[in-house]
């Protein structure tokens, strides 16, 4: 959930300061690069988006040496978001309202950004840093934790399961991709799943989880179940 944050990036060496020229390069390749992917998506050819920017392929390439070097810069800010907002979630006493907070802020992200639930989603390849597997299994087990509790208080369906996070996305995404400006109607979907998944007397059960994943979520039943309290 939240691969390559900057957080995790700054145990790495510091990088030379760059000059003023680089900096400017780098910040039309990161916005050009949002742009390109939101349009034709994270596989878009990266000379559309040296062009998009006005620079060389060879001054992309020499800046992010790898496409997945690129994904992780120009969405730096959206994942360090997710991951503190994850965090704030999981400490935070109302499962419920952690919960909702978080998929409230990834959604918002989903609508501003086009090109972030697929990086958000994306299994970078083997041979990327390995702190990016670790912390998305990482978020992974800590949303599962999120949805334990929330079920464990009564206020989270118990047939939510947390691979349904990931047809959310895709279900506001497919909106977000026919209506890009409508912000009203992305908050309108967003209030009714969360009110679907509240726990209330006498739901009808849900069909069990279909194949579709985009994230390795752990089962719930394999994550930790909160403290009773006072223990």
């Amino acid at each position: 959930m939240r691969p390559g944050t900057a957080r995790e990036a700054s145990a790495a060496p510091p990088a030379p300061p760059l000059r003023a020229d680089a900096l400017r390069n780098r910040a039309r390749l990161l916005a050009a690069a949002r742009e390109v992917f939101a349009e034709r998506g994270l596989d878009a050819p990266m000379a559309t988006v040296a062009r998009r920017a006005g620079v060389g392929v060879a001054t992309l390439y020499r800046r992010f040496p790898t496409r997945d070097d690129l994904v992780r810069a120009a969405f730096a800010e959206q994942m360090d978001t997710c991951a503190r907002v994850l965090d704030e979630a999981v400490a935070d006493p109302d499962p419920w309202r952690g919960f909702q907070r978080l998929v409230e802020t990834v959604c918002a992200l989903q609508a501003e950004e086009r090109g972030f639930p697929e990086a958000f989603v994306r299994a970078f390849p083997a041979a990327a840093r390995a702190h990016t597997d670790a912390a998305r299994a990482q978020a992974a087990e800590d949303f599962a934790r999120l949805v334990v509790r929330a079920q464990a208080a009564g206020t989270l369906r118990p047939d939510f399961h947390p691979a349904d996070f990931s047809m959310l996305l895709l279900a506001h995404g497919g909106l977000v991709a026919a209506a890009p400006a409508d912000r009203a109607s992305s908050r309108r979907l967003v209030a009714y799943l969360l009110e679907s998944f509240r726990a209330r007397p006498s739901r009808t059960a849900l069909p069990s989880p279909g194949t579709l994943d985009l994230i390795a979520w752990p089962q719930p039943n394999t994550a930790a179940q909160p403290a009773s309290p006072g223990a």
